[in-house]
């Protein structure tokens, strides 16, 4: 039987999020693609996927939004997960700068319509390198033209009020791993500070660059390090 790896993925983002890690896994391991509910808070967010996995332990894995979910996740119900892997994603609150940009933003849509993601917004999530890159842009772009307004403006609503997850973190009893790019501009550096300093437990993962989508432009790199994390026992945690 094939380990299971339960997969969330960031706003606006779907399986195809993982398309590029999944041949590196498919052999050993079974890939569980989960999608973030449309609800209105984290806490129903939670319960929902509390409900309706129907594995008692899980290997939990979140990218971006998907990471600060799962690790909400694994805060709330510490019981339901074997290990938790966080690509990407900054377990604090939202400035208030940040907060209005999201409101506006949603205003804006809602004034002139939904049209996806632009070409240069996606191009400044990847490597400098894979600017040119039409294969990843256009797939990026994809998932926000299926998923659509509704998913984009039910994320982004959602997600405005956000925990400091920095305590609850940092007890977490189970393998451990927070992995994120050196120059990730969407990241709080701040809170990654603060993360280091205290944390003794959580293994940190380093990626040099400024990749954001690190699931798909760093496959081989994630997929080593989701290995090696499927092999740490829970007791060890």
């Amino acid at each position: 039987m094939k380990t299971k790896i339960y997969l969330l993925p960031g706003l606006m983002c779907d399986e195809r999020l993982w398309s590029r890690i999944a041949s590196f896994l498919n052999e050993k391991y079974e890939l569980i693609h989960l999608s973030i509910p449309l609800l209105n808070s984290f806490d129903e967010i939670c319960e929902y996927l509390y409900t309706h996995i129907e594995d008692e332990k899980i290997n939990l894995l979140g990218f971006s939004l998907g990471g600060y979910i799962a690790s909400y996740f694994a805060i709330k119900y510490p019981q339901r997960v074997k290990r938790l892997f966080v690509i990407a994603a900054t377990l604090c609150s939202l400035s208030k700068d940040e907060k209005n940009k999201r409101k506006e933003t949603l205003e804006l849509i809602e004034k002139y319509g939904f049209k996806g993601i632009s070409r240069k917004k996606v191009i400044s999530l990847l490597l400098k390198e894979n600017a040119n890159d039409n294969e990843l842009i256009s797939l990026v772009q994809e998932m926000y033209v299926d998923l659509g307004y509704e998913v984009f403006k039910t994320q982004m609503t959602s997600s405005l009020d956000r925990k400091n997850l920095l305590e609850g973190f940092l007890e977490l009893s189970v393998p451990v791993i927070y992995c994120y790019s050196t120059e990730d501009r969407l990241l709080d550096y701040g809170w990654i500070k603060d993360f280091t300093d205290l944390n003794n437990k959580a293994r940190c993962v380093l990626i040099e660059g400024n990749s954001h989508m690190l699931p798909l432009e760093e496959p081989s790199t994630l997929s080593f390090e989701i290995k090696s994390w499927l092999k740490i026992p829970e007791y060890m945690a």
